[in-house]
């Protein structure tokens, strides 16, 4: 049996996941705003312990650790799932905007995991789940503000699993494609109403795409759900684990990209080194 520490878990990914962990028999502190939210949806249960949390109180995070720990007596996998979207090109989008949408994405993210790991680390076990999104490996237009939250998450997962490797606790980063979510709903996503017509042909036709895609996504959150429960209980989790075919040839697109690109300008990226006969004199 696990203990969960879900972040915003009483709707979308986070409720599935807490669902799915909850039916298979493992405790679950499933963290909302408001928990009321997330007894309506996943029941009274004795092995959930719903929890107030804003991801952006520090203090609060650190008390809803540790009331985690005094009910269950252990956490075993964070999932640092809380976020929202915004959407509109970069000039678009307001600095308002974009400190709001990094106070949840990523200093909300930190300060929940920093409020977890002395557990972790006192265990010298555990697993980090931090959910980022095809957007965090590869921006696009009309996302780059939103996909610049999750690529932060992204280089801050790199760096903590390095940091927490010797000390047992485990660190994955999940990138979902289009999930048939509620994320491009109005409680989810955050669209910039500044318009700038030079802007209409790329942001503005996303704009009017994102309407149509709408509830009609390819992926299936509750397939993902299931198959997060795979990575979790696995002995050597995958750093990355991209979720959805529309992601995995997204990261092959953009590797073979990046590949193509730096042969081409290879010559002259390695063209700024001492030359080696400097350093030979050097030494």
């Amino acid at each position: 049996m696990k203990t969960w520490f879900i972040t915003g878990a009483s709707r979308g990914f986070g409720a599935l996941i807490a669902k799915q962990a909850l039916e298979r028999g493992d405790n679950v502190v499933a963290t909302a705003r408001k928990p009321k939210a997330v007894i309506d949806v996943l029941g009274d249960r004795p092995n959930l312990l719903a929890v107030a949390l804003d991801v952006t109180d520090e203090a609060q995070a650190v008390e809803a650790a540790k009331q985690a720990v005094e009910h269950f007596g252990r956490i075993d996998i964070l999932v640092n799932n809380a976020g929202f979207g915004v959407l509109g090109a970069t000039e678009e989008i307001s600095g308002r905007e974009v400190e709001a949408v990094y106070r949840t994405n990523v200093f909300g993210l930190l300060a929940v995991t920093r409020a977890v790991l002395p557990h972790l680390r006192r265990q010298r076990a555990g697993h980090i789940i931090n959910i980022s999104s095809i957007g965090g490996y590869r921006s696009y237009m009309g996302w780059g503000v939103y996909a610049s939250t999750k690529f932060a998450v992204e280089g801050i997962s790199e760096g903590l699993a390095m940091e927490v490797e010797p000390l047992g606790i485990k660190v994955t980063i999940v990138e979902p494609g289009y999930f048939r979510t509620d994320f491009l709903d109005q409680n989810s996503l955050s669209t910039s109403p500044t318009i700038i017509e030079d802007y209409a042909e790329t942001t503005g036709a996303l704009r009017e795409a994102m309407v149509t895609m709408n509830h009609n996504q390819p992926g299936d959150p509750r397939r993902l759900a299931k198959a997060l429960m795979v990575v979790a209980d696995a002995a050597n989790p995958p750093l990355r684990m991209p979720f959805g075919s529309d992601t995995v040839e997204a990261i092959e697109a953009k590797n073979a990209f990046v590949a193509e690109e730096l042969a081409a300008w290879r010559e002259l990226a390695v063209s700024t080194d001492f030359p080696a006969e400097a350093n030979a004199t050097a030494e």
